[in-house]
């Protein structure tokens, strides 16, 4: 089942300036997080709701939802669970219906949810293929679906998709979950010239390695995670805001996000 069209008009939004002369430029609007329970997913969140943003954060494990509303309130945001496989059509319309019903408002969907695989071709089964494309194709094209009717109705709204580095160049060992993150480059990139004229932007975000939960397993143990030189999630989070963040007549299509390396010597 489609979210409904609804034909909305973005309400107009208070001054980013707060108390304390805190600047948030993302005050009071509303954003859809998927794969919100851990990684970059929790990461933007916080970042986000920082920023202003009221947050809905979508993703399987209730508990872990419940423990970032609680971080978020905590520190004066708001944020409503919406529990859910991101590769289920329903989670993706409750998202939308209960943003609209508690908020009155959408304006942000990051489409975070994912899953990495690192093994050759040959230790790649049917099973790890079907998974991927599903966790990481399948969940962006519902979300995006599923919320384009409320902001082609509205004329506005920011469409944001994490890909990878490997969206972009594929690696070794990596020839699936490259194409899956391919796969989203392209998604973003129609996305963007189907629904610009409607004054809603898409980007899309390759981020490198960074040091979550999901570049642990697989293929990688969270010892050799821990002791890389990769980004912590909350530097890429900030890239998010910055980018939802853009006045009205500028947009982002494509941001590619890597760390240094191992500091020069």
């Amino acid at each position: 089942m489609r979210a409904p069209v609804v034909a909305l008009q973005a309400a107009a939004l208070p001054d980013p300036m707060t108390l304390e002369g805190t600047f948030r430029p993302l005050l009071n609007r509303v954003a859809i997080v998927t794969g919100a329970t851990s990684g970059l997913g929790w990461a933007t969140c916080l970042a986000l709701s920082a920023a202003g943003a009221r947050i809905v954060a979508t993703g399987r494990r209730e508990e872990r939802l419940q423990a970032l509303k609680i971080e978020i309130e905590l520190a004066g945001g708001s944020c409503l669970c919406v529990p859910g496989d991101a590769t289920d059509c329903e989670t993706s319309t409750t998202a939308v219906s209960k943003a609209l019903d508690v908020y009155q408002r959408l304006d942000i969907l990051i489409n975070s949810a994912g899953q990495g695989m690192y093994k050759s071709l040959q230790d790649t089964t049917t099973s790890d293929f079907d998974q991927l494309m599903s966790s990481n194709v399948r969940s962006t094209f519902l979300f995006t679906r599923a919320v384009a009717p409320v902001f082609v109705a509205q004329r506005a709204g920011v469409i944001i998709v994490i890909s990878s580095v490997v969206g972009l160049s594929g690696a070794a060992n990596e020839a699936v979950y490259s194409a899956t993150k391919f796969a989203q480059v392209g998604f973003a990139q129609s996305m963007d010239e189907e629904l610009r004229p409607f004054g809603v932007k898409v980007c899309v975000i390759c981020p490198g390695g960074m040091k979550t939960e999901f570049a642990v397993g697989n293929g990688r143990v969270a010892e050799e995670v821990a002791a890389s030189w990769m980004m912590e999630a909350s530097q890429v989070a900030d890239t998010v805001v910055f980018t939802c963040s853009q006045p009205a007549n500028v947009r982002i299509p494509q941001m590619l996000v890597r760390h240094m390396g191992r500091p020069p010597s």
